[in-house]
């Protein structure tokens, strides 16, 4: 079995809290963009192994996706294993959910493979004991998210724009981004208090937020160089997803992405990647 897994975006991300457990609340509107991972799935084996074409993805019982069809299989109470094969486009620890998205991939095609014997809820509620932002991945639609992640309504207000992803050679640490976060200097909850987005379209140049960038920023400096570089070439906007390093500028249309592409390109030394939002 093949399947897709795809990246995701945070248009504007703003963190309202910190539960005791450690965890924090979030405000968030995610989509998925049409940047991939491929994901193989062979059944009959005698253990569930994973193995990727980057050597950044562990390839043991840490790995998420190893970690999904555990306890796919513990719920289903199947006494059966799978061999899972990851090849990677999603650059790793760069905000953009790839290994989340992998996750949330595994438990889809495993539960459509045994004849989806677990719902939608059941599935969301196996991804967050897993990670925050599978839920998300296995709903598969733009959406607002609270909680801790848990929480998704389905948001109509965008459209397809084209996305030209900068990627800085430099992986950040969630933790080490949630761990030096202050609360009190959040910035979101200002741009993000008098609307209720799902009765309103998205507006690109009042609603882009991330409470995360400043703190990412201090760690990797080529954020904000990004940013800059996104604007200059003709991004109606540009921010920094999840807890970074990636930024993406949102443009208009293919053409204009393109040539922000190459330009870019031939100026600094980092990844790109160009997509759309899937709407």
């Amino acid at each position: 079995m093949k399947l897709l897994s795809p990246a995701k975006i945070n248009l504007f991300l703003q963190i309202t809290g910190k539960r005791q457990n450690g965890y924090h609340d979030l405000f968030t509107l995610m989509c998925c963009i049409s940047l991939y991972d491929t994901i193989s799935l062979s059944f009959g084996t005698k253990y569930t192994t994973v193995s990727c074409n980057n050597p950044e993805v562990p390839e043991d019982e840490s790995n998420l996706a190893v970690r999904a069809a555990n306890l796919f299989f513990k719920t289903v109470h199947k006494n059966e294993h799978v061999k899972i094969g990851l090849e990677k486009q999603i650059p790793v620890a760069a905000g953009l959910g790839g290994g989340s998205s992998n996750a949330a991939s595994v438990l889809l095609g495993l539960n459509r493979y045994y004849g989806r014997p677990l719902s939608q809820d059941k599935l969301m509620s196996i991804g967050l004991s897993i990670g925050a932002d599978i839920p998300f991945f296995i709903f598969r639609k733009p959406a607002i998210v609270s909680g801790i992640g848990e929480k998704l309504e389905a948001y109509e207000g965008l459209k397809p724009f084209q996305i030209l992803l900068v990627c800085p050679k430099f992986a950040v640490s969630t933790k080490e981004i949630y761990k030096n976060l202050n609360l009190e200097l959040t910035k979101c909850n200002k741009k993000l208090r008098n609307i209720f987005l799902k009765k309103k379209i998205f507006d690109i140049k009042k609603h882009l937020c991330n409470d995360l960038k400043n703190v990412a920023a201090l760690i990797c400096p080529d954020v904000n160089k990004a940013k800059e570089a996104l604007l200059s070439y003709g991004a109606i906007g540009a921010l920094m997803s999840g807890s970074g390093p990636a930024v993406f500028g949102i443009f208009p249309d293919f053409d204009k992405a393109r040539i922000a592409y190459n330009s870019i390109l031939n100026k600094h030394n980092w990844r790109l990647f160009q997509a759309e939002m899937l709407v």
